[in-house]
C-alpha cells in the first residue's frame, strides 16, 4: 500500500523555525533508513506558507487567499510517499523519524493514497482509460 506521510508543523511558529545542519543530518540518515529499505519513494520539504497561495472554492464562488497563514493551526511542511505492507509498517517507521525535542510540537500524518477499488463501479472503464492517457501524457513529458 502507498501512504502520504504530511508534516505537520504549527502555523504560528512558522517563521520561527531555522533549519539546522544537524537536522539536515539527521533526517538524511532516516531517509537513507527509509530508502534503503525500499520504502521510500519520493519526498521534500515545502516553503513556508508566506510563499504560498490558497485557492478556496465557496458558494459558488473563487477567491485566492496568499499567505502566510498565520491563522492556520497546522501547515504541512513536507512530505514523503512510502511503500509498505499496511499502516501499522507506516506508524512504526514514523514513530523512528527524528524530532526536535526542545522544538515546537510537530506531528506525521500517515493518510493511504487511494487505489482504483476504493472507488467502486464510479471508476468505469472510460475514467481508466482517460487516467491511463494522462498517465502516460505526464511521463512523456516528465520521464
Amino acid at each position: 500500500m502507498k501512504v502520504l506521510v504530511m508534516i505537520e508543523g504549527a502555523g504560528a511558529d512558522e517563521d520561527k523555525i531555522e533549519p539546522t545542519t544537524e537536522m539536515f543530518e539527521q533526517m538524511g540518515r532516516y531517509n537513507d533508513e527509509l530508502v534503503q529499505a525500499g520504502i521510500m519513494l519520493g519526498g521534500e520539504g515545502l516553503l513556508p506558507s508566506a510563499r504560498g497561495a490558497r485557492v478556496v472554492f465557496e458558494g459558488g464562488t473563487t477567491s485566492v487567499v496568499d499567505g502566510p497563514f498565520v491563522e492556520a493551526k497546522e501547515l504541512i511542511a513536507g512530505y514523503w510517499i512510502w511503500e509498505v505492507s499496511s499502516l501499522e509498517e507506516a506508524v512504526e517507521w514514523a514513530k523512528r523519524c527524528p524530532a526536535n525535542q526542545s522544538g515546537p510540537r510537530a506531528v506525521l500524518e500517515i493518510r493511504p493514497i487511494a487505489s482504483i477499488e476504493d472507488f467502486g463501479d464510479a471508476y468505469t472503464p472510460e475514467v481508466a482509460a482517460a487516467e491511463e492517457k494522462l498517465a502516460e501524457q505526464i511521463k512523456a513529458q516528465h520521464g
